[in-house]
Formats: C-alpha cells, sequence, structure tokens
C-alpha cells in the first residue's frame, strides 16, 4: 500500500481524532506564531487536514498547506471554506523536485509537523526546505524519534506496514535528526520544552542570513 493510499484511507477517522497532547500542541504554536509576522508567507508540509494552517492564519500573510493525500487536502478545504479564511491555500503532492509551487528563497517560514520521520529521504527534503526559506527564514519542525525508545519498534513497524495497518516510519533518534538539520545548512537549533514526550523531539531553526563559506562552516560532532 502506498502512503498516500493509507492516508487517504485515514482521513475522515484521522480528522475525528482529538489532538493527542492539547497542552503542547498548543505550545507548538505559541512557538511558531512568535516567529511570526503578519506578512509572513508559511508552508505547512504534511498538513494533514489543515488544523495548524488555519491556527497560523490569522497572525500571517498567507499559509499553504501540502499533503500527499487528496482525501486529507479535500478535508482540509472543507474546513477552510466553512470557517471562511481566504489566506490559506492546499496543494496536494509529494514534497519533492516536482513540487514546483514556490520560487527558492520565497517563504519566510516552513513547518513540518509529524512528517520528517515518514519521508524517504530527510536529508533531500531537508535542503529543499532550505533552499526555498529566505534568508532569515524559519523552520519548525516535530518529529517522532522512536530510537529513544528501547522498544524494537523496527519490526514491529515493518510488520504493520505490510498489513496495510501504518505507513513508511523510520526508527530515528534525536542526535541523528539534529546532525542532519545542521548539515541542511541550518543555524540556531532550539528544543523549547513544550511538554512532549521522550520520543517526539520539537526543533526550531533559522536559515543563516548569508551562506558561509566551505571552510567556515561548523563541523559537527560524529554520532556515537
Amino acid at each position: 500500500m502506498s502512503d498516500a493510499r493509507f492516508w487517504n484511507k485515514a482521513a475522515e477517522r484521522y480528522a475525528r481524532q482529538p489532538v493527542a497532547n492539547p497542552e503542547a500542541f498548543e505550545r507548538k504554536i505559541e512557538v511558531t506564531l512568535s516567529r511570526m509576522t503578519p506578512q509572513s508567507v508559511v508552508l505547512d508540509i504534511g498538513c494533514g487536514t489543515g488544523s495548524l494552517a488555519l491556527r497560523l492564519a490569522p497572525s500571517a500573510g498567507h499559509v499553504h498547506g501540502l499533503d500527499v493525500s487528496t482525501e486529507m487536502i479535500r478535508i482540509a478545504r472543507r474546513k477552510t471554506s466553512d470557517a471562511r479564511v481566504d489566506n490559506v491555500s492546499f496543494h496536494v503532492g509529494a514534497f519533492d523536485d516536482s513540487f514546483a509551487v514556490f520560487d527558492e528563497a520565497s517563504l519566510d517560514g516552513i513547518c513540518a509537523y509529524s512528517l520528517l520521520h515518514l519521508l524517504e529521504n530527510r536529508q533531500a527534503a531537508l535542503a529543499r526546505i532550505h533552499r526555498l526559506l529566505k534568508p532569515g527564514g524559519f523552520f519548525v519542525a516535530s518529529t517522532v524519534c522512536l530510537g529513544e525508545s528501547r522498544l524494537p519498534f523496527a519490526p514491529l513497524l515493518w510488520l504493520m506496514r505490510r498489513l496495510g495497518m501504518a505507513p513508511k516510519v523510520s526508527v530515528l533518534d534525536k542526535r541523528t535528526h539534529e546532525i542532519e538539520v545542521a548539515k541542511a545548512g541550518f543555524v540556531d537549533l532550539v528544543q523549547p520544552d513544550v511538554g512532549v514526550k521522550p520520543t517526539i523531539m520539537f526543533l526550531t531553526a533559522t536559515k543563516p542570513l548569508t551562506t558561509p563559506c566551505r571552510d567556515e562552516q561548523p563541523d559537527m560532532a560524529p554520532l556515537p
């Protein structure tokens, strides 16, 4: 089963589910809003049914949502119409080279809530995020890091995917995630305390105002 098909089947059920940790979600939104201005153009990658995009809209110039699931986007557009919000646009597609809606260095901020652990090539996606952001633009990510748990998630997830019960999920640890974000060219990596579980990493980062020369880029410590 493709991930798009999985999320299409799960869309209505997903839309009905309450937020698992509403207090943490509100704190994440507060952190994201603190990086925005009323003129900000923001992209929410893996936007699902549009909950985050609609929360950000009153504080932004325009919010774009992108999701691979046509059903998720259908629900997101319905919610936007019902709320009579006119500064949110939703797009269907994968976040890869075929997604050419925006020019490079055209966005003020990019959000990836509950997404990066689902991607086939995180490093390519992070590089693409970096290119799309304006110098000084912000990146906010909330990522499931199952590598922080002692439980053997890898074989369980493999079986669940074979049975059509889960999408592809990478067993990622926080150190690897932080190194990947830094290697993509981001600076000022911060992990605000928003009250998430140990297996979730909430991170903010910034695209530098200028691109450092190769010999000026800081070395990352090797993985243990």
